[in-house]
């Protein structure tokens, strides 16, 4: 007996000195509400994979796509309340949220081209428009590209007039109720999941997206037509829990920070190929008629959501605005 209580304080003083068993880790809920095949479906995946492996596995992130979690409307108060730990929502979003300022990214025709986008979210302004989030207890990480909008119907977008009456899928943004306000269509909010359906059944007879959001949602099954238009922009902001950020282990947040940098160029590298290969699709599929805009036609378009300018400029700040158009000056000249 004696034998054998020695060899059990051996082996529990050996398994002292080993030091605890090792920590659980750190669990990250990272929710979305595009297709895995999207440019932010294989980002987030893409972050998944670096965080894991630069945190040696202490950080753990789960990702839930295709809305399996959270719906467009749900996702945001989830995250502040802590239910979730990272989403990449629409600049959209925010504007409900009371952060107007991001309903600047709505506007139709403000970033002409990458090239000005990517000053924007790279420099200051980009910077300063994050900060913006903090009291609202959440910490802005990056800015992750989808792409340029196009419009679909079931009948031909070629003037503004042909917009007159046409019921519009629209995300929850005044800016872009202005946009379809201003054409005459009839703009109803509703969550990205359900555009299919509705498309579908008729309950709205278009949508604006980018080339990748219509073919992996399929939704040129769905609609006769799409015209080319390049009238706006979708990107996202991914975004934390600024409580769980600012909680975490100063290492564990700089390895997570890089990983976020690496997942953020791979998005945005990959965004414009996957809108090329989803038109390509698309026009291969043979089941919507893309329509190509005459300048002509264009500078119609143009002139038509003018108004949305200075409906935006009151909740916004035409200061704003002005910044983003002195961009785009400096990036054209």
């Amino acid at each position: 007996m004696r034998t054998f209580a020695i060899a059990a304080s051996v082996a529990a003083l050996a398994l002292g000195l080993a030091g605890p068993a090792s920590a659980d880790p750190i669990i990250i809920k990272f929710s979305h509400v595009v297709a895995t095949d999207t440019p932010k479906g294989k980002a987030s995946e893409k972050f998944k994979e670096l965080a894991e492996k630069y945190t040696n596995g202490k950080v753990k992130v789960e990702v839930y796509p295709n809305s399996t979690l959270y719906k467009d409307k749900e996702e945001l108060e989830a995250l502040q309340l802590g239910s979730v730990q990272m989403l990449a929502p629409s600049n959209s979003k925010f504007g409900p949220l009371g952060i107007r300022e991001f309903e600047v990214f709505d506007l139709p025709y403000i970033l002409p081209d990458l090239k000005t986008l990517r000053k924007v979210t790279e420099g200051p302004l980009g910077a300063r428009l994050l900060k913006l989030l903090e009291p609202k207890g959440i910490t802005g990480l990056a800015y992750w590209d989808n792409g340029f909008k196009q419009m679909s119907a079931n009948k031909k977008l070629v003037t503004p007039a042909d917009y007159q009456g046409v019921k519009f899928r629209i995300q929850s943004s005044r800016v872009l109720q202005a946009q379809f306000k201003a054409l005459g269509s009839l703009p109803q909010v509703m969550a990205f999941s359900e555009v299919y359906q509705a498309l579908q059944t008729g309950v709205v007879d278009g949508q604006e997206n980018t080339w990748s959001n219509i073919y992996t949602q399929k939704m040129h099954e769905v609609q006769k037509y799409i015209t080319e238009t390049n009238h706006g922009y979708i990107g996202y902001v991914v975004i934390v829990n600024k409580k769980f950020w600012d909680d975490l282990p100063a290492d564990i947040r700089d390895q997570l920070s890089k990983a976020m940098k690496e997942a953020t160029d791979f998005n945005n590298a990959q965004s414009q190929k996957e809108n090329d290969d989803a038109l390509a699709e698309i026009k291969k599929s043979g089941k919507s008629e893309i329509i190509k805009l005459t300048p002509e036609q264009d500078e119609a378009m143009r002139k038509a959501m003018e108004p949305v300018y200075k409906d935006a400029a009151s909740r916004v700040g035409q200061p704003l605005i002005d910044e983003f158009q002195k961009e785009a000056k400096s990036t054209t000249n």
